[in-house]
């Protein structure tokens, strides 16, 4: 292509943040710049690419169709290009300077990322964590871009060019208030389907393994609260009569910081595994696979 002879490195990483940001102003802020020097980036980008890119929108700006093009592509080919230069040798933690994107839900920030960030404050004190959401569509897509460096998550998607490690076996419990006064010392299925229940979906939509055994056996139970939210959950339920079904580790960490009991489900439900998920372009990237080690051992606890 024409318009590679007259980008540089730098312009393609200046035009993945615009990409990335839809904003010159946001943009500008991310590399550190002054929003006219950025303003002119952009224009001699349009100049190169013959293509607007950014255009004004409804709600600010909006990317063009090409531009949208380009920022997949823009963004694998840039961290191709970041892992060929940097070599494969050998990674020294305590210098090392660079941020990790991970994406995973709120539960496993609670639970796992304390003990991360203690690991990595005692042994790379110059690397950091950008934490986001798992997108609807799980972290396969993300990963492949780029857009994520590693991802958190139970039952990852079979996706082509993924590898994974599984980090633990998880179960789940049911939370109620201390003082619930529906509940005595265990909860039985009668009273576990009478009472109304909050549901984590961290979608927003669907059913979960609860309502899915319920249904086996002919039951149905009412969804009370429906939130996305592992964290707020419980608190949510420490206020309320509802039943909340979560994973061990969360109910566990929950119960010094809310008024909650912890009980067994009155019905047979599955273990899962919580795993560790990364682009097999990253399997060789010692940062990379420092990283990956150290949630690994931050998990064993």
């Amino acid at each position: 292509m024409r318009e590679l002879d007259h980008l540089s490195v730098h312009q393609l990483k200046v035009l993945l943040m615009l990409l990335e940001e839809a904003s010159v102003s946001g943009a500008a802020r991310r590399l550190g710049v002054t929003q006219p020097a950025l303003s002119h980036s952009l224009r001699a980008l349009r100049d190169s690419l013959g293509d607007p890119l950014l255009v004004a929108g409804a709600r600010g700006m909006a990317l063009t169709p090409r531009a949208a093009a380009l920022a997949g592509p823009l963004r694998r080919t840039l961290r191709e290009l970041e892992l060929v230069l940097g070599g494969s040798g050998d990674f020294e933690a305590a210098t090392a300077r660079r941020t990790f994107v991970l994406a995973t839900w709120d539960g496993v920030a609670v639970t796992l990322l304390p003990r991360v960030l203690a690991r990595i404050r005692g042994e790379a004190p110059g690397l950091d964590l950008d934490v986001r959401p798992v997108p609807r569509e799980g972290s396969g897509p993300g990963l492949e871009d780029g857009v994520f460096d590693l991802a958190i998550e139970v039952r990852p998607r079979d996706t082509p060019g993924l590898k994974r490690r599984v980090l633990h076996e998880d179960d789940f419990v049911c939370l109620v208030r201390a003082d619930h006064p529906g509940v005595g010392e265990t909860l039985d299925l009668d009273t576990f389907v009478r009472l109304p229940h909050a549901l984590i979906s961290p979608q927003g939509e669907g059913t979960g393994i609860v309502d899915r055994r319920l249904s086996e056996l002919g039951l149905a139970r009412r969804i009370g609260l429906r939130i996305r939210y592992f964290v707020a959950a419980p608190l949510i339920v420490a206020q309320s009569d509802l039943i909340l079904t979560a994973p061990r580790t969360i109910a566990e960490a929950m119960l010094p910081l809310a008024p909650l009991r912890m009980l067994a489900p009155p019905l047979p439900l599955p273990a899962f595994p919580v795993t560790l998920v990364w682009h097999e372009r990253a399997d060789l990237d010692p940062g990379h696979r420092w990283l990956r080690d150290t949630v690994a051992g931050a998990e064993r606890r």
